[in-house]
């Protein structure tokens, strides 16, 4: 099925698409929403109405005027169903649900009981408007995907900066970008160097330091100063927007998935229609005083106690209380179906940064060599002061009494660090080539270190370091395992953070299975590699810009909703609002208890309908036992449904 795309805010606990028709309309809009209810309000203001002429059996509403009055009421209700049914048959498949509501609610126009004919069909209708409603609200198409893009661009023209849209703009042209803003096309940087989030892009936890002449990527957010660059691309061939045509070509190959009661009238439909046929004509054979109409009566009463009204409302019911369970425990699915796909995981991708990491850099290690360790921190401290990088805003979050040191003559040396003057010392804090270009001899050790590390030395002499990394969700480890116990024997995690960084986050976890240093399109190959498998059924689960093509190509697509990039939550089947890892198990948990109890209500429901068409079909039922059993299993349904806001599964 393709994917729906929701807004968050608009997102409500319902059911999935009634059927796969689409008219291609987006009916998101409140306004939409009212009209869609209205033949129903219709039909049932009129049903109430005509019942209460009946009750107190007024003179006038008799004969046609009586069956004029259930006609229009059915008509609002009834006639998109046999429309529905008349162009399944013209394809060819002509034994659907649409075709049994059909003939089950005109038969029953035909015996007389005409407040049992808009009943039946407003039951029905009523179904499908709440099946529909999810849908309708998670209608935003594929453009909504596109609010990520740049819609500006300062391009450099007739002696000044104007603000165009990227579209317009032309390779090789100049383009200014301001701090907190995304680079709108694929370039090269002018000016001397510049910081840059590209996380949505690439994955990568760590900002980039970009210096003249590198490239730089549409979708990068720069974090430090005013910045040029000149395209290299136009804007249909950038980053950004390839990554969004590869969404839409990963939610096209989505296969479509149909509702079980669509699957299950192809079935029994046939059988029903069949079985009257047969109530009607075979009795000739059997029988020696047969009336033709007599029969027919009680074929046309089977056929209306056969209508699936019980099924219809019980299935769905056991879904909205899956989605209601899952809401309630900060898990949203955007549709029904994806219930039902969640029972069947049994291989998760997963990304790193955002995803099982927090995405915040942290000191986790500091060797003082030489010196004690507040000391230490003083000297880097003061040092790191004069920077905005996010490592040095990780630094100065380490607790230590305020300090009178201060940094003078502080030089930034590109690409390697600062230089500067403490208390008369002379102090270098950066990286390796730093060190090297100073001739200080760096500790081996600090070769095995995968995370990101600041090298710091005192007059010309190795000092210490400071390692900083991102750091785990509190509930990573227990999801991992959690996983394995709930039937997900394959785990894999796909980064676009260094290989290395990957490598040991993933040892950390016991992921088996872990690549690093992925693009957008890489991470979809791989996925697409894992499909080539019919019995993989693959969850993803990320946060970025980048994971959104995966996140479509995905059989179900899980999105970080508490810090996730809006493309993540638009483009995913399951959003985890409280952003834990851990949520996925109890979405998996949810589901299958979901799954249960849809079958417990379908058995239950088909087990009285057939009991009744039995006695139907005897003339031992009229249609009002046959009603009736439809709203005790409804009834039953409900509280079997209901359970499922009860139940817990930690």
């Amino acid at each position: 099925m393709k994917k729906k795309k929701v807004n968050l805010r608009d997102l409500k606990p319902n059911s999935e698409e009634p059927h796969s028709h689409d008219d291609g309309h987006n009916h998101s809009g409140s306004s939409s929403n009212i009209k869609a209810y209205i033949p129903a309000i219709i039909s049932f203001s009129m049903l109430i109405i005509g019942i209460g002429l009946d009750y107190f059996d007024v003179n006038f509403f008799k004969d046609w005027v009586r069956i004029i009055w259930y006609g229009i009421a059915y008509l609002p209700v009834g006639l998109p169903v046999v429309k529905e049914g008349w162009e399944s048959i013209n394809k060819g498949d002509v034994f659907t649900e649409f075709l049994l509501m059909s003939i089950a609610t005109i038969g029953a126009f035909i015996i007389g009981e005409y407040p049992e004919g808009v009943a039946v069909m407003l039951f029905y209708a009523v179904g499908e408007l709440f099946q529909n409603a999810a849908v309708n609200r998670a209608k935003g198409n594929i453009k909504a995907l596109l609010d990520v893009r740049p819609n500006e661009a300062l391009v450099y023209r007739n002696n000044d900066y104007v603000s165009v849209n990227p579209e317009t703009v032309q390779i090789g042209e100049k383009v200014q970008v301001r701090v907190g803003e995304k680079i709108p096309l694929d370039g090269i940087l002018l000016s001397d160097k510049g910081s840059f989030n590209t996380a949505a892009l690439t994955g990568e936890s760590k900002p980039s330091t970009i210096l003249k002449g590198e490239k730089v990527f549409a979708g990068s957010i720069n974090l430090d100063g005013v910045i040029e660059i000149e395209t290299t691309k136009e804007f249909k061939d950038s980053s950004i927007a390839r990554i969004l045509d590869m969404v839409q070509n990963a939610t096209s190959r989505k296969s479509k998935t149909e509702l079980f009661i669509r699957k299950f009238a192809r079935i029994y439909t046939p059988i029903v229609v069949f079985l009257a046929i047969g109530v009607t004509l075979l009795p000739y054979f059997f029988v020696d005083d047969y009336v033709f109409r007599d029969w027919l009566y009680r074929a046309l009463i089977f056929l209306v106690i056969s209508c699936p009204c019980a099924l219809v409302i019980s299935i769905p019911l056991g879904y909205f209380g899956g989605l209601g369970a899952a809401s309630k425990n900060g898990i949203l699915f955007k549709g029904a179906s994806f219930l039902d796909v969640m029972t069947k995981v049994n291989t998760l991708v997963m990304d790193k940064t955002g995803t099982v990491t927090k995405g915040v850099f942290k000191i986790k290690e500091i060797k003082a060599i030489g010196w004690d360790e507040k000391e230490f921190m003083k000297y880097l401290m003061a040092m790191e002061e004069q920077s905005t990088h996010p490592i040095a805003k990780a630094i100065l979050e380490y607790k230590v009494e305020s300090s009178a040191y201060k940094a003078s003559d502080v030089t930034e040396i590109a690409g390697k660090g600062l230089k500067g003057n403490i208390n008369s010392k002379i102090v270098l804090v950066g990286n390796k080539a730093l060190m090297t270009a100073n001739k200080i001899d760096v500790p081996t050790e600090t070769q095995s270190i995968v995370e990101s590390i600041v090298l710091v030395a005192i007059d010309n002499k190795f000092a210490g370091y400071v390692v900083i990394a991102d750091q785990l969700k509190e509930d990573a480890k227990e999801t991992i395992s959690a996983l394995h116990k709930v039937g997900v024997n394959s785990i894999m995690m796909l980064s676009g953070d260094k290989d290395s960084i990957t490598q040991k986050v993933a040892s950390e976890l016991n992921i088996e299975h872990a690549k690093g240093g992925l693009l957008p399109e890489d991470k979809l190959k791989e996925v697409e590699l894992l499909k080539q498998n019919p019995e993989n059924k693959i969850a993803f689960i990320g946060d970025g810009i980048n994971d959104a093509p995966v996140l479509a190509a995905s059989d179900i697509g899980i999105a970080m909703g508490g810090l996730g990039s809006d493309v993540a939550i638009e483009t995913a089947d399951v959003i985890i609002q409280t952003d834990q890892p851990s949520k996925v198990v109890k979405a998996i948990k949810i589901s299958r208890s979901t799954r249960k109890i849809v079958w417990q209500n379908i058995v239950l429901a088909f087990g009285v309908k057939v009991i009744v068409m039995i006695l139907g079909a005897g003339g031992l039922a009229t249609m009002w036992e046959a009603v009736f059993a439809d709203v005790g299993v409804a009834l039953l349904a409900i509280l079997n449904a209901v359970r499922l806001q009860r139940m817990h599964w930690d």
